[in-house]
């Protein structure tokens, strides 16, 4: 990269930079309101408990409108701010393994109860790699969840990881419900969701984690089949060697 291209990457992280703490800062502004609003809520809600008259079902069926838009709100807020402050995050030697059997823990309950087999293929010899634990496991757990709800009939999960000639691999295959083509093409933007009340932020905050890791993310999807994942990171040299 010469000097001039640089120094016109480093205008553009800039730029970026103060483009995401702006919109924290006015996140963080939205939600002040949203909470009063949400406690006032609270408090007409009671306020109503009280009243006896023909109107009293419908108001409070109108507070609970509000309330729940209120709560996609904050978790709408939640999941911006999340996404906005994710840039540089410090990376330290681990283990691609441990962090996948971790997320699949957590989820066993939950796949068990949804008649979901869980399926480990993890190379016991896989080179560490740079990562930062706890975003790494809150991108495989947005993946595994949507694998999981892909699925409410029951189904397989494979989770499966590898060295590559790059570095290592992680593949996950689901046989979900899969996706369209255009959902396909549109998964990843900001704001694209196919779910009632989806923020659309979890999969484009999942991509953005692992390119902040220096790796890669690709997806298929055929409607009624699946959808397979695949993570790529890099093996730094004085962790593969």
């Amino acid at each position: 990269m010469t000097a001039t291209e640089n120094i016109e990457a480093q205008a553009i992280r800039n730029q970026y930079e103060e483009l995401a703490e702006l919109a924290g800062s006015l996140a963080h502004e939205i939600k002040n309101p949203l909470s009063v609003i949400h406690m006032n809520i609270d408090l007409l809600s009671e306020d109503l408990a009280d009243i006896d008259s023909p109107i009293r079902r419908r108001s409070l069926d109108k507070v609970e409108i509000i309330r729940q838009q209120c709560e996609r709100m904050d978790a709408l807020l939640r999941d911006f701010l999340r996404y906005a402050r994710l840039s540089r995050i410090d990376l330290v030697p681990g283990n691609l393994n441990d962090q996948v059997d971790r997320v699949l823990r957590a989820y066993r309950a939950q796949a068990d109860a949804s008649g979901i087999d869980i399926q480990r293929y993890l190379d016991a010899d896989l080179p560490a790699i740079l990562l930062h634990s706890d975003s790494l496991q809150a991108a495989l757990m947005n993946l595994v969840k949507n694998a999981i709800e892909a699925m409410p009939q029951g189904g397989q999960l494979w989770a499966r990881t590898t060295s590559t000639r790059d570095g290592v691999a992680l593949e996950l295959i689901d046989t979900g419900h899969g996706v369209d083509d255009i959902t396909l093409m549109h998964m990843f933007e900001p704001f694209y969701s196919t779910k009632e009340g989806g923020s659309g932020l979890g999969l484009p905050t999942a991509r953005k984690i692992i390119e902040a890791h220096g790796g890669q993310i690709s997806v298929q999807s055929e409607v009624d089949r699946g959808t397979k994942f695949v993570l790529g990171f890099p093996v730094p040299r004085r962790i593969g060697q």
